[in-house]
């Protein structure tokens, strides 16, 4: 769970700040920042669904920021998958929606 949720924020990461022709952002890029495998590894050990949320809204938000905003076809696409993430009720059932995200992510980079 900790690899899938670090995954969705490198790649909301990536859409919103890896530019063309400049080096790539890896997983311990300083642009991570909190969006690492062991922050997300101890919300998870805590179930702390709220926080797994607010950390991974915060890397979506500028992903949706990146696309154009809710103005654009790939906005909206991007906030209906974010509101099924946010709509989930346990930790355990994060899943289907971060791969939902992280399949997302990767296509419309």
């Amino acid at each position: 769970m900790e690899l899938l949720l670090e995954t969705v924020a490198l790649y909301s990461l990536k859409l919103a700040y890896e530019t063309e022709g400049h080096s790539p952002i890896l997983r311990d890029d300083p642009l991570m920042g909190g969006c690492d495998r062991e922050v997300f590894g101890l919300l998870v050990r805590r179930g702390d669904l709220a926080g797994i949320q607010a950390e991974i809204g915060r890397c979506l938000d500028l992903a949706l920021g990146a696309v154009g905003g809710l103005d654009t076809v790939l906005g909206r696409e991007l906030k209906r998958l974010t509101e099924n993430l946010h709509a989930v009720p346990t930790v355990t059932q994060l899943e289907t929606s971060l791969i939902a995200l992280k399949g997302y992510l990767k296509n419309i980079q």
